[in-house]
């Protein structure tokens, strides 16, 4: 029988200011990211159906959004682009009259350097095929064909003031081309942030709706890592490190809390993680049907995520979870 008195491990726990006061992991603002959807052309907010709370915006919105962002301390906004037309080759995407780049200027000019703004690299919602790059004759994605474009893509954002480019299209070698590029284009003090190991997973279906990214056959199995590999995932961060890279991250989050860990155990780069459409979706759903409650479920998943180590997290619910931290 144990020597410890019975309530040893209780104590710090009996009431609220003593569970805020000694928890171990922290919620603040300025680690929580928020993932903005911009589209070419309209004028008012568009809902997402499939993630209740999101919307795609237009570039007036997205300026007040960001005002919400500064307002509530988020440590950043990371933009994705939906233009009005598209071709195989994802052109749109370095257009630097594009919607990223405008939008990019927009919120520099009404905030200023009080919200690090990121810009997601890849082709998929830029190609009429919705792929994340160039294909060939049998329909795979062309690596380095994919890899030139990201780099146009990255020295377009950079020129319209993006402070972070974060490639998302798993394809060989981005990372050390991008790091060139951008030096050669004078911004060597653009950052990026490699999704070093990103997943070809099932959480993306709602991303695909709010991004209109849905490919037309095939998937992204090919270039995007297997759900099964572990592995793999520390050849991809080590990979990422020797490339340039100033933060890793890994997407999704939840199902892959074991490579957060390993990252966070592996590097000493800033780890970031990525929780998802379908990761932000499912709680929602269940909390309008009044199975879970949503505001708990929410803050509890990206505790998760932090506690197994990562020191930033991309989430859609980050003003809500921003807003709950500072009650």
């Amino acid at each position: 029988m144990s020597s410890f008195p019975a309530a040893r491990l209780r104590r710090l726990r009996r009431t609220p200011a003593l569970r805020r006061t000694f928890a171990e992991t922290r919620i603040h603002p300025a680690a929580l990211v928020l993932p903005v959807f911009v589209k070419e052309g309209i004028e008012q907010p568009s809902p997402v159906g499939s993630m209740p709370g999101v919307s795609q915006h237009s570039i007036t919105s997205v300026v007040a959004l960001a005002r919400e962002a500064v307002a509530a301390g988020l440590g950043g906004m990371i933009l994705f682009g939906i233009p009005a037309t598209k071709d195989a080759e994802g052109s749109g995407g370095w257009d630097p009259a594009g919607v990223v780049p405008e939008a990019l200027r927009a919120i520099r000019s009404a905030v200023g350097d009080e919200l690090v703004l990121w810009a997601d690299v890849c082709q998929c919602e830029y190609t009429d095929h919705g792929h994340c790059g160039p294909l060939d004759a049998d329909d795979r994605v062309r690596n380095d064909a994919a890899v030139a474009g990201y780099v146009r893509d990255a020295v377009a954002y950079a020129d319209a003031g993006a402070d972070v480019v974060a490639p998302s299209g798993m394809m060989d070698g981005q990372v050390a081309a991008l790091r060139t590029g951008l030096d050669a284009a004078g911004h060597e003090g653009v950052a990026i942030v490699a999704y070093a190991a990103k997943y070809a997973s099932a959480f993306y279906g709602p991303f695909r709706d709010a991004a209109e990214s849905g490919m037309v056959g095939g998937d992204r199995a090919g270039h995007q890592m297997d759900a099964a590999n572990r592995r793999e995932a520390r050849r991809e961060l080590d990979l990422d490190v020797a490339e340039g890279a100033d933060a890793l991250m890994i997407k999704p989050a939840l199902p892959y809390l074991d490579v957060v860990l390993e990252a966070r155990e592996r590097h000493d780069l800033p780890v970031a993680a990525y929780h998802v459409s379908g990761e932000y979706a499912m709680v929602k759903a269940a909390a309008e049907r009044g199975w879970i409650d949503g505001e708990r479920a929410m803050r509890e998943s990206v505790l998760s995520i932090m506690r197994a180590g990562a020191d930033v997290v991309l989430t859609y619910a980050a003003l809500d979870l921003a807003r709950d931290s500072s009650r």
